[in-house]
Formats: structure tokens, C-alpha cells, sequence
């Protein structure tokens, strides 16, 4: 259980709550006997020498006139200890004449310890939640489920055997107002795990948040198509509920690995960045159905991109207005079927075969070879 201490700003709700009710002043003291919340403003941080009695004896203290003129900041009254998980945390006082408050003191005290654990739960589950983030986006970034993580899995009742794939939920910048974003995003966070049962929900950045889905249907077997339906739902139920608009990728599945959760992460991560660059009209984007893209994406920064867009820029010195590479473009998505290029094209079969004959000259690539033709379907897939 985690360690909980009552808080000057409980201690103040305790007394203006009871005050409502109580006709007499309130104090309520922390461990130490130190006044942390009281309906006299004036001696909060004073110590409370009946308080520090009731803490080291355990009891109820009743302190009389004559009483409270031996002891140091305190009038006559009634002292109760608070109680939380079996320990003394704190003590309630009450101010007035003992035989007349003492039953009210009994109520005020039993109602005092309700609001510490409710408090107490509260600052539990808020505890518990953060350390489940931070243990999903320690999952998403680590190579190896290290011991400590396997631990917190366990205390916090995460199978973190059981399979999942990752995608990645995003907000579009600039729809969140600076003082309402956290509020937003917990809102949005809340509603998806709640239509996405059994995942795990992390806000990652102020426009990302993280989500690990189990991947296996009631039938242990992957099936993209059930995600798919699932994911576009998920959409239009989190439109008609939060309004923000956002986009979400799925990356792929990766059924074994110490690292398979981050390998997710980061297919989920490319798929939603090719994603925007192709598809800008969708919402939803899936790792499967833009594999090449997304694993060619790795090469984008280094010498070897270079190296396989050599032929298309040689194309594109001499196509100008871009008919040839159209061309190019149009053929590979027909499957290099002639006549179905030269209709959605609309030019002549014989007109087709001279576009393409000209641009393995301006490239130097024989069409007619596997090899060449996929140097340059690589290359345009690269250059989008």
C-alpha cells in the first residue's frame, strides 16, 4: 500500500466542511501537533500541545479552563487522534467545553477518517496510474523486459506476457488550449480505454498518446481486418464524444521478442508519419498496408537512399513536366499492365511504349529486367 500522510489542503476541506455543521471552531493538527487546517486562519503552523498529547498517548485528550491556561496554544476543548491504515496520522480538535462537544468530536473524527480514505484512495489509483505509464512508455522504448519492469507489471496486475500491437492515437496541433490541454488529453486518454478493453493507455506528448492493444482475437490468431473495424469505430465514437480531431496507426505485430512491444511503437510511428504524406484525407492508417513505404522510410536519411534515387533524378533532369514520370508512376500502380496504363492515361499503346522505352534510356535501366524495374519503383516510393 502506497504511503499516505494527510495534507494541509485536506486538513482545510475537513474543516470548512465541518464547520457547516459544527457551531464551534475546528482544528485539525498534523502528526507532529502542528496546525495544518483550521477556522482560525490566524494559528495555522502553530503547535497544538493537546494535539501532541493525543498523538503520543493514543487517546482522546479533553483539556478544561484550567488545563488550557498550563498548555501552549490551546483552549479548551477536545482532541481526537485520526486514524489511517492502523497508524496515527494526525488529530482533530474541536474548541468549546469538553462535556458538551465530546459525542460531536466522535462523529467529527469518524467523519474526518472517511475523507483521509477516500483521499487516500484517490491518491492511490493516481499513484498507480502513473506508474503504469510510465511502465507502457518504458515498454515502448526498451530493447529488454528488464526485471524492474517485470515487477511493476506484476504489482500492478499487467500481464505483460500477454501480446499486443501498438498504435500510436494523434491529436492535431494547435486544437488544445494551453491551459485545458492536460484536462483534454486525460479526457480523450479516459475514452479510449474505455472502448479499447484491456489496453493500455499512456499519454506519450501533448499530441501523442500511446496505446497497446491486445492482439490476438478469443481465437488466439491475428487478424488485421478485426482491428481494422475496431479502429474506424473507434474513431467515430471518439468524434461523437471529444471533440478533437484525430488520426490513429497501427503498427505490426511482432508475436515474439523481448523487444516486439518496441518494434510496434516504432512501425506505429513511421506508418502514421507515411500516413500523413500519402493519405492526408484518411484518419486511420495501418502498417500492413504500407509496408515497403514504411521499411523503405529507414533509408531515407542515409547514403543508400542516394544511391536508389540516382535513376530518378536522372529522369527528372530531362522530364520537366513530369509526363514521363506520371507515366513511370501510372504503369507500376497498373502492374505494369500496357494496356490498362494507356487507358487511364489515355494515350495509344504505341504511345505508351515510347514513354517507356525513353525513360530506361534517360535512366539507363532495362524495363524489360525485375531488377531495374524495382531500382525504380523503390525510387519513386522513396521520393514521395
Amino acid at each position: 500500500m502506497h504511503s499516505y500522510n494527510l495534507t494541509s489542503q485536506l486538513a482545510q476541506e475537513i474543516v470548512d466542511r465541518t464547520m457547516k455543521i459544527i457551531d464551534c471552531n475546528i482544528n485539525v493538527m498534523d502528526g507532529d501537533g502542528r496546525i495544518i487546517g483550521s477556522g482560525d486562519l490566524e494559528r495555522i503552523g502553530e503547535i497544538h500541545e493537546g494535539a501532541m498529547l493525543a498523538i503520543s498517548q493514543k487517546r482522546v485528550v479533553s483539556i478544561d479552563s484550567a488545563t488550557a491556561q498550563q498548555l501552549h496554544g490551546v483552549k479548551p476543548g477536545v482532541n481526537l487522534p485520526l486514524h489511517l491504515n492502523e497508524r496515527v496520522v494526525g488529530v482533530i480538535g474541536l474548541t468549546g467545553k469538553p462535556e458538551n462537544i465530546t459525542q460531536f468530536g466522535k462523529l467529527v473524527c469518524m467523519s474526518a477518517e472517511m475523507m483521509m480514505e477516500q483521499a487516500q484512495l484517490l491518491h492511490e489509483i493516481s499513484q498507480d496510474n502513473r506508474i503504469k505509464e510510465e511502465l507502457i512508455l518504458s515498454l515502448i522504448q526498451s530493447d529488454n523486459l528488464s526485471a524492474n519492469l517485470s515487477e511493476w507489471g506484476r504489482k500492478l496486475n499487467i500481464d505483460l506476457a500477454l501480446p499486443r500491437v501498438v498504435a500510436i492515437v494523434e491529436i492535431e496541433s494547435g486544437q488544445l488550449g494551453i491551459e485545458s490541454a492536460i484536462s483534454e488529453l486525460q479526457n480523450l486518454q479516459n475514452a479510449l480505454q474505455s472502448v479499447t478493453k484491456n489496453s493500455l493507455v499512456a499519454i506519450k506528448s501533448l499530441t501523442e498518446i500511446v496505446v497497446l492493444i491486445p492482439a490476438l482475437n478469443r481465437f488466439n490468431r491475428w487478424e488485421l481486418n478485426e482491428h481494422q473495424k475496431k479502429l474506424e469505430n473507434l474513431i467515430i465514437q471518439i468524434k461523437n464524444s471529444i471533440p478533437l480531431e484525430i488520426r490513429i496507426a497501427l503498427g505490426n505485430f511482432f508475436p515474439q521478442g523481448i523487444d516486439n512491444i518496441a518494434k510496434s511503437y516504432q512501425t506505429a510511428k513511421a506508418t502514421m508519419l507515411i500516413g500523413k504524406q500519402r493519405m492526408p484525407e484518411l484518419r486511420n492508417y495501418y502498417y500492413q498496408e504500407l509496408i515497403l513505404p514504411v521499411l523503405l522510410h529507414g533509408l531515407s536519411y542515409d547514403w543508400q537512399a542516394d544511391e536508389l534515387l540516382l535513376p530518378l533524378k536522372k529522369l527528372k533532369q530531362s522530364d520537366r513536366n513530369g509526363v514521363l514520370q506520371k507515366t513511370l508512376l501510372t504503369w507500376f500502380n497498373h502492374n505494369l499492365q500496357n494496356s490498362e496504363t494507356a487507358d487511364k492515361l489515355f494515350i495509344h499503346r504505341n504511345t505508351l511504349e515510347y514513354r517507356l522505352n525513353k525513360i530506361a534510356k534517360l535512366t539507363d535501366l532495362n524495363l524489360t529486367k525485375f531488377d531495374d524495374r524495382m531500382l525504380l519503383y523503390i525510387a519513386l516510393q522513396l521520393d514521395k
